[in-house]
């Protein structure tokens, strides 16, 4: 069910709003993987990146907010000159299967086509079936074989192509086409 009251606020990981989000993401990535990627857990595979890698011109930090409080987000930075990495992407999980997260990759997606990146490039980890499926459905290529086991490759790539979202948008009277909607 969407809410109306769903909003997007574009921020920092330090912002306290952002709590939530990282400690469900900590406990979440803690529980289905305990130390498999990393001897100190989630935390420190959280804390890799500065928070001024998630932050304009080469990043942004985003959470989805209803009703005062944090119920989803995700993030991206700069992984090359044309291609945007997306991180930390996460929703509420006593709200999980409402379409929450595929709102966060559409405006994910928007924001780095705004700032100015034409390809997304994200992983996720074997042993979260859930986001496999999300990206699969929405248009991601697996850079890997979606029929072996995804144990062997432990971390799982995806990209997608978003040249489509920077397009100009007055190309010799053409009239661009968002959405379904004629701009």
């Amino acid at each position: 069910m969407n809410d109306m009251s769903d909003t997007f606020l574009y921020t920092t990981p330090l912002d306290p709003r952002a709590k939530p989000l990282i400690d469900e993401l900590i406990y979440e990535y803690d529980s289905r993987y305990g130390n498999y990627f990393n001897t100190e857990g989630a935390a420190a595979e959280l804390n890799r990146y500065p928070p001024e890698a998630f932050a304009p011109p080469h990043g942004n930090f985003l959470l989805l907010i209803r009703n005062g409080e944090t119920i989803g987000g995700g993030a991206f930075k700069h992984y090359d000159d044309r291609t945007a990495e997306f991180k930390r992407i996460w929703t509420r999980s006593d709200l999980r299967r409402q379409g929450l997260a595929r709102k966060v990759l559409v405006e994910l997606e928007a924001q780095a086509a705004r700032q100015g990146y034409g390809r997304i490039y994200l992983t996720t980890g074997f042993r979260q079936p859930e986001a496999v499926g999300l990206y699969l459905n929405y248009g991601y290529t697996a850079l890997f074989d979606t029929s072996a086991d995804p144990e062997i490759y432990k971390s799982l790539p995806f990209e997608k192509d978003i040249t489509h979202l920077t397009a100009p948008a007055f190309e010799s009277g053409s009239r661009l086409k968002v959405a379904g909607a004629n701009l």
